[in-house]
């Protein structure tokens, strides 16, 4: 869309910003809603100059994977509530659908009683949502290990296997470890730590994790379990999910626990090991 009192060229700085501007004067003008829809790059960006997002009260992400029926929706800016807030939809005959329990389609019962999968609470936007962190050691073919994270930050993969070797007592130098998000979900925070070590370690010692076990935290260079924000809430949504056991970071632990849940606090990753097995 141009203005044509306007010389530059369409898809300009000026002419989107002009452009915009009126649609969003019109949408205030006019009490009405209105989406502006925008191409993206191969890298996952909006297209073009950021002056668009600027000016829109808010900016919406569809992320969808071509394997799978569901889609979500994700805000990275909000003039009126939480960035980072999450949908998940699901398509059908009728269109989208939210899928209410967006915790239920991460997590396979199956998969979960397998070595190498461990349940976590990640916190997205203003909910919490429980996912499945998936770790497979295999004997390394060739002089580099190979190292590969999907769905969590590859740089601190290698710092976490760094503090297992240094304060958890296990060397995964010559093994080939890989790290999945089911659901093909990316998590930015570093709650997700603990569980991402405990997957590493039950994959290596090709022992499951307890059933119904839940466990979240940061792990710091000196091997310490630091506490993650939202902590009381995310293990009241591990026991509405029907998690009987939590291993979390000591500051997590609340003065009172939820019904049916059993929450073990601790300070170093040498007591989570030994809570876990």
């Amino acid at each position: 869309m141009t203005c044509e009192h306007l010389p530059s060229a369409p898809g300009s700085v000026a002419q989107l910003r002009e452009s915009v501007g009126r649609i969003v004067q019109f949408a205030k003008q006019s009490d009405v809603a209105v989406f502006v829809i925008g191409h993206v790059t191969k890298e996952g960006a909006i297209a073009g100059p950021r002056v668009v997002e600027h000016m829109v009260d808010t900016v919406l992400y569809f992320e969808s994977d071509p394997s799978s029926r569901y889609t979500m929706i994700r805000s990275v800016k909000n003039r009126f509530g939480a960035s980072g807030e999450m949908g998940v939809f699901a398509m059908t005959e009728t269109g989208f659908r939210e899928v209410k329990n967006p915790s239920a389609i991460f997590l396979s019962r199956e998969s979960v009683e397998e070595p190498g999968s461990v349940v976590s609470v990640a916190w997205e936007g203003s909910r919490p949502l429980l996912v499945e962190i998936q770790a497979l050691v295999a004997d390394g073919s060739s002089n580099y290990p190979k190292r590969l994270a999907q769905g969590v930050d590859q740089n601190r993969l290698a710092l976490l296997l760094a503090v297992l070797q240094k304060h958890g007592g296990l060397a995964v130098s010559d093994e080939d470890v890989f790290i999945n998000v089911v659901g093909g979900l990316r998590i930015g925070e570093t709650a997700v730590d603990l569980p991402t070590l405990l997957a590493i370690v039950s994959s290596f010692r090709d022992r499951a994790a307890p059933d119904r076990l839940v466990a979240f935290g940061e792990i710091g260079l000196a091997g310490e379990i630091r506490p993650v924000k939202f902590g009381t809430e995310r293990i009241a949504a591990a026991a509405q999910q029907g998690f009987a056991r939590a291993i979390v970071p000591r500051g997590n632990v609340p003065k009172r626990a939820p019904d049916g849940i059993e929450v073990v606090g601790v300070r170093r990753l040498s007591d989570a090991l030994d809570a876990a097995w």
